[in-house]
């Protein structure tokens, strides 16, 4: 098998200006069956291998399916060509592969294929995006009948379900082999209901509803003939295009925009809850600075009470957004805690500082690089109860650096969990010993969480989840502030049901009758 990694992401990218700046000729909407979504962020691949966009996770629901996938409705993980599964022990995971399934070339879906896929993403030659992670878990698969096959795990790990449905789309077998690798030279050869027709780095790609898609699954007889994703970074360009008919849906927009623009003639409003979470993480480690004041409990405790969660939440996140209390999201698996709360009570703030050590407050950089209304409106509710707050808003790029550096005495942040609606996506990724977001420095808690990951049993997960959350609670290692609230603008035109997890599925979409 000879194995190359694809072009570096660099390279793709060379010459997207002069791409985005081609004139669109597709049109949108019912009267050419062509649903036209706008992505803010360019893809420079289709293959979900490569890919660790939400823009790429949100196509592979379409063009692409793993042996299980999310229900939209449960948001568990449920089987999708696999038809059944079976855990022989905490590390052998049998599972039986639908014998209906047909790749778009028309080849039938086989149990060398889910061998040959795996082993691609666990040989670390490949380079594909989630390698590593399932590398962590994965020792082997191998065949174990016609259309069976058997993972076999180097620890129990209940997530591995997860990661097949949101990471893992099944290739067929050699799908890599004669170009190395490189997925741009060559067309997806998936399994989805769609598949992809032409794909420009940058502009645009183009799929078509695949006929011959498998009646079993969920996904199947989607009302939507054709599809076209166009790259539109600009909101405001992409307001323009949905109101002159140049797309169907816009994503992600911002509640004052969609206040703004649903008002308009043409234009529908869809809102609905999203997994993502706002939250403060305080170094209570004393990474920065040993005898920095946030390695005080009650000065943790003082910023959590000063913080007016409700009125940021209502005001300025609006929609189906609500308070968190927790270091989760309610909808997510183990997400159960009663620890303390903390009441908005800027007089209850001033005294834990004053009993800290710190009457006239003290000085410190509250580090953010997205809502920066959220981000001033925690300033001013700092500066309420006496403390000197610095607001440092950059980018993304050098936020996670200076994080990643544990150089961030105190940082707002958001965390959409993938998609996932289990706490190892929040609790997990933020408190496990080796976590760059992880400033507490609590070697017992992360502990709790890494068993928490390490055992099948649910009830077990779901004790050691309540013991990690009510533990973050008391020591006050976060200040959790809310969920997010989804907003899509649309045609009047198109049936579309907002997700409750904050990914897409635009096989659900069909147009009004």
């Amino acid at each position: 098998m000879r194995i190359r990694p694809p072009v570096p992401i660099g390279h793709c990218l060379i010459g997207l200006l002069a791409l985005c700046a081609l004139p669109f000729h597709a049109s949108a909407g019912p009267e050419d069956d062509t649903l036209v979504v706008a992505f803010s962020k360019p893809l420079t691949t289709v293959d979900r291998l490569y890919s660790i966009q939400r823009e790429g996770l949100i196509l592979s629901r379409l063009t692409d399916d793993g042996l299980f996938f999310v229900d939209p409705d449960t948001l568990e993980f449920v089987p999708l060509a696999a038809s059944s599964y079976e855990w022989v022990s905490d590390t052998e995971l049998d599972v039986t592969v639908r014998d209906d399934v047909v790749f778009h070339d028309g080849s039938p879906l086989t149990a060398e294929d889910v061998v040959y896929t795996f082993e691609w993403v666990i040989n670390e030659a490949s380079d594909t995006s989630r390698g590593p992670v399932i590398r962590s878990w994965l020792e082997s698969v191998e065949k174990l009948a016609p259309g069976k096959v058997r993972f076999n795990l180097k620890l129990p790990y209940p997530m591995a379900l997860r990661d097949m449905a949101i990471s893992i789309p099944l290739r067929k077998q050699g799908a890599y082999d004669e170009a190395g690798g490189e997925t741009d030279e060559q067309p997806l050869n998936g399994i989805g209901p769609y598949r992809v027709t032409a794909f420009s780095a940058g502009r645009e790609i183009v799929l078509e509803r695949f006929e011959d898609y498998y009646q079993a699954s969920p996904k199947a007889n989607p009302a939507v003939e054709n599809m076209v994703f166009r790259v539109i970074p600009d909101q405001g360009t992409q307001q323009a295009e949905l109101l002159s008919g140049g797309i169907d849906i816009m994503m992600d927009v911002p509640p004052d925009v969609a206040d703004n623009v649903s008002h308009l003639p043409g234009v529908k409003r869809l809102e609905g809850n999203d997994i993502r979470i706002g939250y403060i993480t305080l170094d209570a480690a004393g990474y920065v600075d040993p005898d920095s004041p946030f390695t005080k409990l009650k000065v943790r405790q003082a910023i959590n009470h000063a913080i007016n969660r409700e009125e940021i939440t209502k005001y300025l996140m609006r929609g189906s957004a609500e308070v968190v209390h927790f270091a989760c999201h309610p909808r997510q698996f183990g997400c159960n805690a009663d620890g303390p709360r903390y009441p908005y009570n800027p007089e209850k703030a001033k005294q834990l500082l004053a009993e800290a050590g710190y009457p006239d407050g003290f000085s410190f950089k509250l580090w953010a690089y997205r809502e920066k209304i959220i981000a001033e409106a925690v300033v001013s509710n700092l500066k309420a109860i006496g403390l000197d707050v610095d607001l440092r808003f950059v980018k993304l790029n050098v936020f996670s650096k200076v994080r990643n550096s544990k150089d961030m005495q105190a940082f707002f942040a958001s965390y959409g969990s993938g998609g996932t609606a289990d706490a190892s996506a929040s609790t997990g990724v933020h408190f496990a010993a080796n976590s760059a977001r992880n400033y507490s420095g609590d070697e017992a808690l992360a502990d709790t969480v890494i068993a928490a990951e390490q055992t099948i049993d649910a009830d077990q997960r779901k004790r050691l989840y309540r013991q990690a959350l009510n533990r973050i609670a008391e020591q006050a290692y976060w200040a959790p502030m809310f969920s997010y609230s989804q907003n899509f603008l649309l045609t009047p035109e198109l049936e579309f049901s907002v997700p409750k997890d904050g990914v897409p599925r635009f096989w659900q979409a069909s147009w009004r009758q």
